[in-house]
């Protein structure tokens, strides 16, 4: 028996989903993403990567289609299904061969509503993973009556979800899912630091707060911001730092989760604003203290020396077993 699994090619997040809760999957899996292998993924787990389908193409006529201009939402009711683009059709033709090749049994999507839509027209059992935000339109509407389980990776009840209220008895809330779960946590450090984690700041303003902070006695460190600052294991930062300063995308704050930070979360620009509400959620619950995208660097200070007080019971997030409970919900759907 055989489970495909889809990984989008956006971020780090979904790839880090999938090295999370892989080891608890009893069941063969054979990978589909534009993304190369990452390393630490076992050597059992077949790896397909798919051809590109956001470039632009030749056509017949020798002219140049940008996908984006080849109604690549089917007038609303996709989210990207370009006409007349070789990738798009090879994903699909790749995932539709190896289906009937391997004899999938189940297929675990994350993310994508067309692959779901795909996935079920295949007559595969699909496991469709979301996300927090609005996602209220007709292709999310669409891939969840269609998938046969649906994966919520975050506490139950800390972000409104209007989009799954009529699917309750086929969704799954997991808890953060992260790499970290059941890592013991370095020392602490005896000065005063904070961790800025990734693409999080703007160069000057993080500059800007290198230096205020620097100024007041603390240490900062500054890491993932560009490929050359980019480190394999930021476990011992995150857990030795006072305070970490973080976007609010899922991965990131299920990460925070497993380390107990004090935090500060960034709610960046994403669609159906899923940081947004992640964000609030957490300063709701009194886990983060929530910084608007364009905070300025003396406002970002004062949210990281008051965030060095708190003590939040990250616990809420349900980070533990987490992965473990995925990897059960997905094999839950097999025959």
């Amino acid at each position: 028996m055989v489970i495909g699994w889809y990984v989008h090619h956006h971020g780090f997040g979904h790839i880090a989903r999938l090295l999370a809760v892989r080891p608890h999957v009893r069941t063969s899996v054979v990978v589909f993403s534009s993304l190369p292998r990452p390393a630490g993924l076992d050597a059992a787990t077949e790896w397909i990567e798919l051809p590109g389908d956001a470039d632009t193409v030749e056509s017949s006529d020798g002219s140049n289609i940008d996908p984006r201009d080849a109604d690549p939402t089917a007038r609303g009711h996709l989210h990207w299904a370009p006409h007349d683009h070789p990738g798009h059709r090879a994903r699909l033709a790749t995932i539709a061969a190896t289906a009937s090749q391997r004899g999938l049994a189940a297929f675990v999507v994350d993310v994508s509503a067309e692959v779901v839509a795909f996935a079920r027209l295949l007559g595969l059992r699909t496991i469709a993973v979301t996300q927090p935000g609005a996602r209220t339109d007709a292709p999310h509407a669409l891939a969840y009556a269609l998938a046969d389980r649906i994966v919520a990776p975050w506490a139950h009840g800390a972000v409104p979800t209007p989009a799954l209220a009529a699917h309750g008895d086929r969704v799954v809330w997991t808890g953060g899912i992260s790499r970290y779960d059941g890592r013991a946590a370095e020392q602490p450090s005896s000065r005063r630091s904070v961790l800025l984690l990734g693409r999080v700041l703007e160069p000057a303003v993080r500059a800007d707060v290198t230096d205020r902070l620097t100024a007041r006695g603390w240490r900062v460190d500054a890491v993932g911001y560009d490929d050359a600052s980019r480190i394999d294991d930021p476990w011992p930062l995150l857990t030795r730092s006072t305070v970490v300063v973080s976007a609010a995308g899922q991965n990131s704050v299920a990460d925070l989760a497993a380390s107990g930070s004090r935090a500060v979360v960034v709610a960046q620009a994403r669609p159906f604003d899923e940081q947004r509400a992640t964000a609030d959620a957490l300063q709701r619950w009194g886990l983060a203290r929530r910084a608007d995208e364009h905070a300025t660097a003396e406002s970002l200070v004062d949210h990281i020396e008051r965030a060095a007080g708190a003590e939040p019971d990250w616990s809420r997030w349900q980070v533990a077993g987490a992965a473990e409970r995925m990897a059960a919900a997905v094999e839950a759907v097999l025959p």
